[in-house]
């Protein structure tokens, strides 16, 4: 039975991670300060144990592994708090880092798409690097980010540390926020609450949304595999915004209309990861379909709304 430390374990994509390490018979501890995390998110399981913290302090617990998924992730939670998400991704990361490096742990460093920026090159490859504006509001995320995974490889170049580092793309299904701010999640409240459904700037921009168990699994294999990275995990399926938000009209509410308003600053006109090294090396690609994967998270609205 291995010991793994998660950060940010109640947040989203943090509550299905522990969920199936707990299934894969781990013993799993979880850290969130539940800024964005939510109560609900926590397990009642022998083998699991919450701890409410912030990793801008320093922890010292002996594990075996540690994911970093620590950091508001959303445009609406990192616009609210800029400074501190510069603080947890870079401090926080640091603390995880050293914590690794003295017991020798294996450590995976949740990065994301952002770390493009608004790219330049189509679809985004891991030897991309990236077209950010460092001083726009976005870069307290973006640029915490890109900074985390700096920390990451000098750790492994000056300390010899096993670290890994996986981008992440898109990512939707159940335990997300009703009110995070991200696309999918948004439209599919607006439309159960008969609102309109609102877009920032034209929905000419693309996205490529990978539902949470498939990424969840590449998680795992990152962690379990011989590979450092940077490593893509998404579904390279590419949709128009506007396409996402018929979609969920069809599948929810026929009567909802599409409102726009102003473009977000700094917000990518396209987003698609290129997933070559993650089928080569990791033999891991996304299963389940777009529309599959929003029946299940609509579902999962309605029963909390």
């Amino acid at each position: 039975m291995k010991k793994i430390l998660i950060a940010g374990g109640a947040g989203f994509i943090g509550s299905h991670l522990c969920k199936k390490l707990l299934e894969e018979n781990n013993e799993v501890i979880c850290i969130d300060n539940l800024l964005t995390g939510q109560k609900n998110n926590i397990y009642n399981h022998k083998n699991y144990k919450f701890i409410k913290n912030d990793i801008i302090n320093p922890i010292d617990i002996k594990v075996d592994e540690i994911y970093n998924l620590a950091c508001p992730a959303s445009p609406k939670q990192y616009f609210k708090y800029p400074i501190y998400t510069t603080k947890i991704s870079v401090i926080g990361t640091l603390n995880l880092l050293e914590l690794a490096y003295k017991y020798n742990a294996k450590f995976l460093q949740a990065s994301t798409s952002e770390i493009y920026g608004d790219p330049e090159v189509h679809p985004q490859t891991e030897e991309y690097f990236g077209n950010v504006n460092t001083i726009g509001p976005r870069a307290c995320y973006d640029e915490g980010k890109r900074c985390a995974e700096t920390l990451c490889s000098n750790f492994k170049r000056e300390k010899n540390i096993n670290v890994k580092i996986v981008r992440i793309f898109n990512t939707y299904g159940p335990h997300m926020r009703a009110d995070d701010g991200r696309v999918i999640s948004n439209f599919i409240v607006q439309a159960l609450t008969n609102k309109d459904i609102t877009i920032y700037g034209d929905g000419k921009q693309t996205r490529s949304f990978c539902y949470v168990d498939d990424l969840v699994n590449g998680l795992i294999k990152m962690m379990n595999s011989n590979e450092n990275g940077p490593i893509n995990i998404g579904n390279p399926e590419e949709y128009s915004i506007i396409e996402v938000a018929e979609k969920i009209i069809n599948l929810t509410n026929p009567k909802s209309k599409i409102k726009f308003l102003n473009k977000m600053e700094d917000d990518p006109k396209v987003r698609k990861p290129d997933i070559k090294k993650a089928k080569k090396l990791l033999n891991w690609q996304p299963k389940i379909s777009f529309n599959e994967g929003l029946k299940k998270t609509i579902k999962y609205f309605k029963e909390q709304l």
